[in-house]
């Protein structure tokens, strides 16, 4: 199925808001972030694209793009325009509800990102992040022991919890201060992810990790 492989390197957008939409994406390595910015520079990331994942699959239902998405790290992808993507889909019905499953999934974590802004803490709005980013991580094999790349900036990370990069900096330092993580060299380690769990009020439910089949 996968086709075109294409490459791009960090902090490029792959695709801005308000563009036409005529392609699937499929990440098969690097860090990408959903954004919104206000008109003012103000910046939002509403999620993040990680490997195994797509960019957009049924985006081009759409007339443009609602929101962009930028590299954070060197990516490589597949791109399959939409006549194929279409085609596939008719001629496999696993695959359909795949993908759709996926849309599915991402608008639950949408809803959850809705919750960490609106009502988590700064404390459980970053360690729920840190808890779902490492459970993401783990299906692709992206999880080595109790620890996982973090290729993000601390401005990338307030941009995602809605915080200060102040206000980010305290909570990172109160979470390593509990013993909680460790992050260094661009690498995650989560000593107790049943504490972390615990102090970010989280539950993977949402992420359907374990759907019945």
């Amino acid at each position: 199925m996968l086709e075109g492989m294409q490459r791009a390197g960090a902090g490029e957008d792959l695709i801005s808001e308000g563009d036409p939409v005529d392609s699937v994406r499929i990440v098969l390595s690097g860090w990408l972030s959903r954004y919104k910015t206000l008109e003012d520079g103000r910046r939002q990331i509403v999620n993040f694209v990680f490997p195994g994942e797509t960019c957009d699959a049924h985006a081009f239902l759409l007339s443009v793009m609602d929101h962009s998405i930028a590299t954070m790290t060197p990516v490589v992808y597949s791109e399959i325009k939409r006549a194929r993507f279409e085609s596939l889909l008719a001629s496999d019905r696993s695959l359909a509800e795949a993908f759709w499953c996926e849309t599915l999934v991402n608008n639950a974590i949408q809803r959850e990102w809705a919750i960490n802004l609106g009502r988590r803490t700064a404390l459980e709005r970053v360690a729920h992040l840190f808890c779902e980013i490492f459970e993401r991580l783990r299906p692709v094999g992206l999880i080595e022991g109790n620890s996982c790349i973090m290729p993000v900036t601390q401005m990338d990370l307030a941009d995602a919890t809605g915080l200060s990069v102040v206000h980010l900096n305290r909570t990172l330092q109160e979470l390593r201060a509990t013993g909680l993580i460790a992050l260094r060299e661009r690498t995650l380690t989560i000593s107790d992810l049943s504490a972390l769990k615990d102090a970010a009020l989280y539950s993977p439910s949402y992420l359907q990790l374990y759907r019945r089949g």
